[in-house]
Protein backbone atom coordinates (compact mmCIF):
# COMPACT_ATOMS: atom_id res chain seq x y z
CA UNK A 1 0.00 0.00 0.00
CA UNK A 2 1.34 3.39 -0.57
CA UNK A 3 2.14 6.19 1.74
CA UNK A 4 -0.44 9.12 1.00
CA UNK A 5 1.05 12.51 1.25
CA UNK A 6 0.01 16.23 1.01
CA UNK A 7 3.17 18.51 -0.20
CA UNK A 8 3.13 21.88 0.47
CA UNK A 9 5.26 24.18 -1.21
CA UNK A 10 4.92 28.06 -2.91
CA UNK A 11 6.34 27.46 -5.88
CA UNK A 12 3.78 25.83 -8.04
CA UNK A 13 6.52 24.53 -10.50
CA UNK A 14 8.29 22.29 -7.93
CA UNK A 15 5.18 20.79 -6.73
CA UNK A 16 4.52 19.67 -10.14
CA UNK A 17 8.04 17.93 -10.35
CA UNK A 18 7.75 16.43 -6.93
CA UNK A 19 4.34 14.64 -8.08
CA UNK A 20 6.23 13.14 -10.78
CA UNK A 21 9.51 12.64 -8.92
CA UNK A 22 7.90 10.08 -6.49
CA UNK A 23 5.27 8.95 -9.13
CA UNK A 24 8.11 7.36 -10.56
CA UNK A 25 10.00 5.76 -7.80
CA UNK A 26 9.92 2.50 -5.70
CA UNK A 27 7.04 1.91 -7.62
CA UNK A 28 4.92 4.40 -6.07
CA UNK A 29 5.72 3.93 -2.78
CA UNK A 30 4.33 7.38 -2.04
CA UNK A 31 1.06 8.62 -3.66
CA UNK A 32 0.47 12.42 -3.92
CA UNK A 33 -3.15 13.25 -3.19
CA UNK A 34 -2.98 17.03 -2.82
CA UNK A 35 -0.61 20.07 -3.24
CA UNK A 36 -0.95 23.52 -2.22
CA UNK A 37 1.43 26.73 -2.34
CA UNK A 38 -1.02 27.80 0.82
CA UNK A 39 0.72 26.29 4.17
CA UNK A 40 -2.62 27.23 6.05
CA UNK A 41 -4.64 24.64 3.48
CA UNK A 42 -2.41 21.82 4.79
CA UNK A 43 -4.07 20.19 7.54
CA UNK A 44 -7.31 20.26 6.08
CA UNK A 45 -6.16 19.06 2.82
CA UNK A 46 -4.51 16.22 4.37
CA UNK A 47 -7.54 15.14 6.35
CA UNK A 48 -10.16 15.35 3.41
CA UNK A 49 -7.66 13.25 1.51
CA UNK A 50 -6.37 10.84 4.10
CA UNK A 51 -2.93 11.63 4.15
CA UNK A 52 -0.36 9.55 6.07
CA UNK A 53 2.48 12.63 6.15
CA UNK A 54 2.80 16.35 5.32
CA UNK A 55 5.64 17.14 3.60
CA UNK A 56 6.08 20.93 3.43
CA UNK A 57 8.50 23.98 2.13
CA UNK A 58 10.25 25.86 5.60
CA UNK A 59 10.56 28.99 4.06
CA UNK A 60 7.29 30.30 2.21
CA UNK A 61 4.93 33.45 2.51
CA UNK A 62 2.02 33.27 4.74
CA UNK A 63 2.06 30.28 6.62
CA UNK A 64 5.54 29.32 6.81
CA UNK A 65 6.77 25.34 7.46
CA UNK A 66 6.49 26.28 11.05
CA UNK A 67 3.05 27.42 10.79
CA UNK A 68 2.54 24.01 9.09
CA UNK A 69 4.53 22.00 11.61
CA UNK A 70 2.64 23.43 14.09
CA UNK A 71 -1.34 22.89 12.82
CA UNK A 72 -0.49 19.46 11.87
CA UNK A 73 2.05 17.63 13.72
CA UNK A 74 -0.29 16.99 16.70
CA UNK A 75 -1.94 14.86 13.97
CA UNK A 76 0.21 13.40 10.99
CA UNK A 77 3.78 13.59 11.20
CA UNK A 78 5.48 16.70 8.91
CA UNK A 79 8.96 15.99 6.88
CA UNK A 80 10.64 19.83 6.55
CA UNK A 81 11.76 19.71 2.87
CA UNK A 82 13.90 22.76 2.33
CA UNK A 83 17.12 24.60 1.19
CA UNK A 84 18.03 26.03 4.21
CA UNK A 85 20.44 24.66 6.19
CA UNK A 86 20.28 27.44 9.25
CA UNK A 87 20.63 26.77 12.80
CA UNK A 88 17.63 28.79 14.05
CA UNK A 89 15.38 27.88 11.96
CA UNK A 90 16.43 24.17 12.58
CA UNK A 91 15.91 24.82 16.16
CA UNK A 92 12.31 26.32 15.71
CA UNK A 93 11.13 23.87 13.47
CA UNK A 94 12.45 20.85 16.24
CA UNK A 95 10.43 23.27 18.90
CA UNK A 96 7.00 23.11 16.37
CA UNK A 97 7.38 18.92 16.54
CA UNK A 98 8.28 18.05 12.98
CA UNK A 99 9.43 14.66 12.04
CA UNK A 100 12.39 15.06 10.00
CA UNK A 101 13.86 17.49 8.17
CA UNK A 102 15.77 16.90 4.41
CA UNK A 103 17.67 19.51 2.24
CA UNK A 104 16.18 19.42 -1.68
CA UNK A 105 19.25 17.94 -3.19
CA UNK A 106 18.85 14.27 -1.99
CA UNK A 107 18.20 12.28 -4.82
CA UNK A 108 14.65 10.89 -5.41
CA UNK A 109 14.82 7.21 -3.96
CA UNK A 110 16.13 9.08 -0.29
CA UNK A 111 12.96 11.44 -0.59
CA UNK A 112 10.94 8.66 -1.18
CA UNK A 113 12.47 6.61 1.84
CA UNK A 114 12.14 9.82 4.16
CA UNK A 115 8.26 10.00 3.67
CA UNK A 116 7.98 6.53 3.81
CA UNK A 117 10.19 6.61 7.31
CA UNK A 118 8.63 9.44 8.70
CA UNK A 119 4.41 8.22 7.84
CA UNK A 120 5.80 5.02 9.85
CA UNK A 121 7.05 6.99 12.91
CA UNK A 122 10.07 7.41 12.35
CA UNK A 123 12.61 10.44 12.69
CA UNK A 124 14.48 11.35 9.77
CA UNK A 125 17.44 14.26 10.28
CA UNK A 126 19.64 14.94 7.31
CA UNK A 127 23.11 15.44 8.81
CA UNK A 128 23.84 18.46 7.47
CA UNK A 129 20.88 19.52 9.55
CA UNK A 130 21.34 17.85 12.90
CA UNK A 131 24.99 19.20 13.42
CA UNK A 132 22.72 22.04 14.07
CA UNK A 133 20.09 21.00 16.21
CA UNK A 134 21.30 22.08 19.61
CA UNK A 135 24.05 23.90 20.84
CA UNK A 136 24.75 21.50 24.14
CA UNK A 137 23.45 18.26 24.34
CA UNK A 138 23.87 15.89 27.80
CA UNK A 139 26.52 13.97 28.90
CA UNK A 140 26.73 10.40 29.00
CA UNK A 141 26.18 11.06 32.62
CA UNK A 142 22.94 11.55 32.57
CA UNK A 143 21.71 8.61 31.22
CA UNK A 144 23.25 7.23 34.76
CA UNK A 145 19.02 7.58 36.00
CA UNK A 146 17.99 5.05 33.20
CA UNK A 147 17.16 1.88 34.15
CA UNK A 148 18.80 -1.09 31.59
CA UNK A 149 15.41 -1.48 29.89
CA UNK A 150 14.85 1.89 29.51
CA UNK A 151 18.81 2.17 28.12
CA UNK A 152 18.17 -0.31 25.36
CA UNK A 153 14.85 1.83 24.36
CA UNK A 154 16.93 4.88 24.34
CA UNK A 155 19.63 3.90 21.78
CA UNK A 156 17.32 2.50 19.36
CA UNK A 157 14.59 5.81 19.37
CA UNK A 158 18.37 7.43 19.01
CA UNK A 159 18.54 5.61 15.46
CA UNK A 160 14.63 6.29 14.79
CA UNK A 161 12.89 3.64 15.16
CA UNK A 162 9.16 4.06 16.07
CA UNK A 163 7.24 1.84 19.11
CA UNK A 164 6.31 -0.83 16.76
CA UNK A 165 10.05 -1.43 15.71
CA UNK A 166 11.10 -0.65 19.13
CA UNK A 167 8.96 -3.55 20.37
CA UNK A 168 9.94 -6.22 18.10
CA UNK A 169 13.70 -5.32 18.67
CA UNK A 170 14.03 -5.78 22.24
CA UNK A 171 10.71 -8.25 22.27
CA UNK A 172 8.64 -6.11 24.45
CA UNK A 173 5.27 -5.04 24.00
CA UNK A 174 4.56 -1.99 22.21
CA UNK A 175 2.68 -0.40 25.12
CA UNK A 176 5.80 -1.14 27.66
CA UNK A 177 8.32 0.41 25.05
CA UNK A 178 5.50 3.61 25.03
CA UNK A 179 6.20 3.79 28.95
CA UNK A 180 9.49 3.36 28.41
CA UNK A 181 9.59 6.42 26.11
CA UNK A 182 7.55 8.69 28.53
CA UNK A 183 10.28 7.79 31.65
CA UNK A 184 13.18 8.60 28.89
CA UNK A 185 11.48 12.35 28.00
CA UNK A 186 10.56 13.06 31.85
CA UNK A 187 13.79 11.84 32.82
CA UNK A 188 15.96 13.58 30.50
CA UNK A 189 13.75 16.25 30.37
CA UNK A 190 12.43 16.56 26.71
CA UNK A 191 9.96 18.26 25.01
CA UNK A 192 8.78 15.83 22.62
CA UNK A 193 10.04 12.52 21.22
CA UNK A 194 12.10 14.76 18.07
CA UNK A 195 14.26 16.83 20.63
CA UNK A 196 14.56 13.45 22.96
CA UNK A 197 16.09 11.23 19.69
CA UNK A 198 18.48 14.45 18.46
CA UNK A 199 19.84 14.70 22.39
CA UNK A 200 20.47 10.83 22.19
CA UNK A 201 22.13 10.00 19.09
CA UNK A 202 24.52 12.97 20.27
CA UNK A 203 25.63 11.20 23.21
CA UNK A 204 25.26 8.16 22.35
CA UNK A 205 27.51 9.13 19.38
CA UNK A 206 25.61 7.57 17.28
Amino acid sequence: MSTKAIIVDDHDMLLRGLCLILESVNGGAVEVVATTTDGSRALNLAQEHGADVVVTDAAMPGTDGVGVVKACSPFLPVLVLTTFDDAALVKELIGAGASGYILKDVSPEELTSAIVAVAEGGLILDPRIARHAFSSVPQEGELAVLTRAERGVAELVARGLNNREIAEAQFLAEGTVKNHVSALLRKLQARDRTVLALHLSKVLDL
